[in-house]
């Protein structure tokens, strides 16, 4: 008996080794200053330029654009989340204050990996 879920993980964890999405997700990122120990058993620090991604394996490097303002950073996903329906990435505080929305607490973003082309968001 072939168990279809199971052959989905494998093709999903397949897609995760290469780390390349088709296409850009965009949606929308909050930010969070934890401290402690993130997902990946590295110590968090929100000075540090990283996100929580749900899917993305660990020291994936990421481009994130606000778009409501075209301000861009490069992040490092360390951790996993975020944990909100409609959310597509949690950034660190650092990151939030360069991509100007702070205050705001939560932005329209698109999230790609680096060095890779960036469609557009529908």
């Amino acid at each position: 008996m072939i168990r279809k879920p199971c052959l989905t993980v494998i093709a999903t964890a397949a897609s995760l080794a290469a780390g390349t999405p088709a296409l850009a997700e965009c949606g929308r990122a909050s930010w969070y200053e934890l401290r402690g120990r993130t997902a990946s058993g590295a110590m968090a620090d929100p000075e540090e330029m990283t996100a929580a991604h749900r899917r993305l394996p660990f020291g994936t490097r990421v481009t994130v654009e606000n778009l409501t303002n075209g301000r861009e950073v490069t992040l490092t996903i360390v951790d996993r989340g975020p944990f909100v329906k409609g959310r597509v990435i949690d950034v660190s505080r650092r990151a939030a204050q360069e991509l100007k929305f702070i205050d705001r607490g939560v932005t329209r973003v698109r999230v790609t990996v680096a060095g890779k082309a960036t469609p557009a968001c529908g």
